[in-house]
């Protein structure tokens, strides 16, 4: 039998990606994942693609930081580079040692190689937009992130890999179903405009004309399971409550709730981490929303503080602040996209053209 690591590798490139014979694949990841990439370089190599890795160890970028001065600082690497402007596909693996690694780091420094990288940065959300480049994410179980989400190593691992349907027999084939299965949400409210999630907290509207919802299937995400859009930006108003807490510039941030009058975050309160929306709401574009979603996946069945996992909890919704999505047609620019989570499984409801559509957790027609 094919090892995890094996299946794994062969999801990322011949489904997430769908590596094609002659197709560049830029692979980027932590020295810690080097496992999984081995068998990504592999799994590339048989389906005809060309592999190119890059991998960071740890503390890399704080290092930077900490030691860096203006012009080390704008220096972007000529792999990314030529990656971001030619490559076909772009596998990127996350896993880090400290989730804290980056609370200290000196922001004004990060704002010079954020500027650096910002013209490829926006070619990568143009070129995955139209997947000219095609891309996916995806995590490295560490021991960092086990105790961060309060699991034994061991648990963890079995967590990541059920939530990517991994120890099924043929992991493709339930990617398949998820998307069939979601198709018919995305269908129904890609023919509504106005749209309100509604909870005991939160009660907050969007208007999406001439937006698109995205069926995420496992392709640019895995795991996926969720149905997302970017709303008109000017158009969301009301009070949203954030249930779960998540690592945000290696801090934590709890109890978030955000009032919005006609597109803009008025008004901001978090019951732990106060500094860091004070500061994440002086980033250009970070007072509007570049997302809107609903979480899909029930074999995510906890929280782990990794928001790869969290946002696609099966009875949650989410809005992120910040970049929208230009596959999904917004406008928003920003150096930030934050996922944010509310929890809907206790009176939550969801309305699209006042037709209430979702209730407690779930689709109802």
């Amino acid at each position: 039998m094919k090892s995890i690591l094996e299946k794994y590798a062969d999801l990322l490139v011949n489904y997430c990606v769908n590596l094609q014979p002659g197709e560049k694949v830029f692979i980027k990841a932590p020295t810690i994942a080097e496992p999984l990439v081995r068998e990504i370089h592999k799994a590339a190599l048989k389906a005809g693609g060309i592999p190119a890795t890059e991998f960071d160890f740890h503390g890399q970028h704080r290092i930077l930081l900490e030691h860096g001065e203006a012009e080390q600082l704008s220096y972007v690497s000529p792999l990314y580079k030529e990656a971001m402007e030619s490559f076909d596909a772009y596998i990127h693996i996350r896993g880090t040692l400290n989730h804290s690694e980056m609370a200290e780091a000196k922001k004004e420094k990060n704002k010079i190689f954020g500027a650096a990288h910002k013209p490829y940065r926006e070619l990568y959300f143009q070129r995955t937009a139209t997947r000219d480049m095609k891309r996916t994410l995806c995590e490295y179980p560490t021991l960092a992130s086990a105790q961060l989400a309060e699991m034994a190593f061991e648990d963890y691992e079995t967590f990541i890999f059920n939530a990517c349907n991994l120890f099924a027999e043929n992991p493709q084939a339930e990617w398949l179903k998820v998307r069939e299965s979601q198709q018919r949400i995305v269908d129904l409210l890609n023919t509504r405009t106005n749209i309100r999630y509604k909870s005991d907290k939160t009660d907050i509207t969007f208007n999406t004309k001439g937006r698109t919802w995205i069926n995420s299937d496992g392709q640019t995400n895995m795991p996926s399971g969720e149905v997302y859009t970017s709303p008109v930006e000017d158009s969301v108003n009301g009070v949203i409550h954030f249930d779960y807490p998540v690592v945000q510039m290696g801090k934590y941030v709890e109890g978030v709730t955000l009032w919005v009058e006609n597109g803009e975050v008025q008004k901001w309160e978090a019951k732990q981490g106060q500094d860091v929306l004070d500061y994440v709401f002086k980033i250009p574009g970070a007072r509007r929303f570049g997302e809107a979603a609903i979480g899909t996946n029930f074999n995510i069945n906890r929280f782990t503080k990794n928001i790869l996992f969290d946002e696609k909890i099966g009875g949650t919704v989410h809005m992120a602040i910040g970049q929208s999505y230009l596959q999904a047609g917004g406008k928003n620019q920003s150096n930030i996209h934050w996922d944010m989570i509310a929890d809907m499984t206790n009176n939550g409801q969801i309305f699209a053209d006042e037709e209430l559509i979702y209730e407690n957790g779930k689709f109802i027609f």
